[in-house]
């Protein structure tokens, strides 16, 4: 089963706003290897065709697409396994395609997904369901179909019920994705559920079919906007027609209902009266497809790890915002959701700049360990920024996901450099450091070197500039024998905060010989 790092009790996220942000940041962080999901349903190869529109035909009057790249992406049940496995859960994945070009490269590419196992039904009598989207930029011209939508025959149907089976038996979660492309028919949909429901195990189905009674007994049912207004025929805008619209779907299923309701977020029935509005947050959307196999997958993993359902809605809406930011149907992975998660929460930096304490470093620099983050580390005085500390910066940045820049305190650069020195006070080089924006934390340290920040810290790569060596690298050591590396950036001629001084101090004095002659 997954596993809630760092945290006693169930706290939804969806109430963090009660919470401290120490709280909060304990219980973002998911271990979902132990879990094991069954996905059946309609598998699917979403096919980009790019390129650049800049004329007319003289054939017709249709757009001439100059062709750049062509892609294969997983679609439909295929892209709720995806998901999962880049979420890092394992899947038994159900489905059938035909005896063509199109389905053995979905197959290669099925194969591809860690800890996806398959168990497909080969049909001759059918195609692979394709979908082939053709993109100028950003912007879908047309989108060709590639199906046939009628329910499958009886043999193939005797299969997929036997693998639907097989693979239910051992799971956490069955999971139903129906996307009316012939696999999912009554016989799949009842016998996967009733599977589901002999072992003891929740069901969630993402339906497509114009009534929803078919899915009774199911534990959840994820209908968007469209689908719940067409199955109940009642109007499904308002929180009010929604609830209404939901306790209709709840009396013809049973089962709890996740709406997905585009700009204004998600919302949950329960058959007990429960109702749970999460609006979604301001974001750019790309493209739409795929953006429900992610809400499908997560809420999959949120009910087999047992989270609350208000905690299980914010990452599946968070889930969502990342995919629609994509172009095409894409995956989330665990560092974008974590990612997404911590903006939400707000920045670990504390009010002065980009200044946080020792503790609040150690605590960050733990959570991007458990999100699989590479962290580097440099550090300096930073008295006045040039633009050589903006390239070290840069390449610091370049070389590890996230960067921590230490600073010398005020007594330590004042005794590193002279009693002139610093002239920028701890406070405000520690401002300046924390707007850029490759720069994820700045702390301080009191001594001489930054040995002790180093070995409390623990990077995995120490970024210096090339006028030390390796040898000479404070800490240099220390990180290398955790598996870590060192990386020294060429430093750019002439740029120092003394040649600037230096440089000022010359100013001041020439005009002023200047002014006296």
């Amino acid at each position: 089963m997954a596993r809630l790092a760092r945290t006693n009790r169930p706290v939804g996220l969806a109430d963090l706003s009660d919470h401290c942000k120490e709280v909060a940041s304990d219980i973002m962080y998911f271990d979902f290897s132990g879990l094991r999901i069954t996905v059946v349903g309609d598998l699917i190869l979403d096919r980009y065709l790019e390129g650049l529109v800049k004329r007319l035909s003289p054939e017709a009057p249709v757009a001439v697409l100059l062709q750049q790249s062509e892609r294969d992406v997983l679609g439909g049940a295929a892209n709720v396994a995806a998901n999962l496995s880049a979420l890092g859960a394992k899947t038994d994945l159900v489905g059938v395609v035909g005896a063509d070009g199109t389905g053995a490269r979905l197959l290669d590419m099925l194969e591809r997904l860690v800890g996806v196992r398959t168990d497909i039904v080969v049909d001759k009598d059918r195609p692979t369901t394709c979908k082939t989207r053709v993109a100028s930029g950003a912007h879908q011209i047309v989108r060709i179909d590639h199906e046939l939508s009628n329910f499958v025959q009886v043999e193939t149907e005797a299969d997929l019920v036997g693998a639907a089976r097989n693979a239910a038996e051992q799971a956490d979660v069955v999971v139903l994705s129906d996307y009316a492309k012939g696999a999912c028919s009554d016989r799949v949909i009842r016998e996967t559920i009733e599977c589901a429901t002999r072992a003891g195990r929740p069901s969630i189905v993402d339906p497509k079919r114009h009534s929803l009674e078919i899915y009774r007994g199911a534990t959840l049912i994820t209908p968007n906007r469209d689908e719940l207004m067409n199955a109940v025929r009642m109007p499904c805008e308002t929180d009010a027609e929604v609830e209404r619209a939901g306790k209709r779907a709840i009396e013809h299923t049973g089962a709890s209902i996740l709406l997905t309701r585009s700009e204004q977020g998600l919302s949950f029935f329960s058959p007990d009266g429960h109702v749970l509005h999460l609006p979604t947050a301001t974001q750019d959307v790309f493209d739409v497809s795929g953006a429900g196999d992610t809400v499908l997958a997560v809420t999959a993993l949120g009910y087999g790890a047992n989270l609350p359902v208000s905690q299980i809605m914010r990452l599946a809406n968070t889930a969502a915002g990342i995919v629609v930011g994509k172009v095409g149907t894409a995956v989330v992975t665990l560092p974008e959701l974590y990612a997404a998660l911590e903006k939400q929460m707000g920045s670990p930096r504390g009010e002065r700049g980009g200044l946080v304490t020792l503790h609040q470093a150690l605590d960050q620099r733990e959570r991007w360990r458990r999100q699989g983050l590479t962290v580097g580390f440099t550090n300096g005085c930073f008295d006045l920024l040039h633009s050589g500390h903006a390239v070290l910066l840069s390449k610091a940045a370049e070389a590890c996901d996230k960067l921590i820049v230490a600073i010398n305190s005020d007594a330590s650069v004042k005794r590193l450099k002279g009693p002139s020195r610093p002239i920028q006070t701890e406070e405000s080089r520690a401002h300046l450091l924390g707007e850029m924006r490759m720069v994820d934390l700045v702390v301080s340290f009191q001594d001489d070197t930054p040995i002790r920040l180093v070995e409390a810290l623990q990077p995995d790569v120490l970024v210096k500039g090339a006028d030390y060596t390796e040898d000479q690298v404070v800490g240099s050591e220390f990180v290398k024998a955790l598996g870590g590396k060192v990386v020294l950036v060429p430093l750019m001629p002439h740029q120092s905060t003394s040649s600037l001084i230096r440089r000022g101090l010359g100013g001041i004095v020439s005009n002023a010989a200047g002014s006296e002659t």
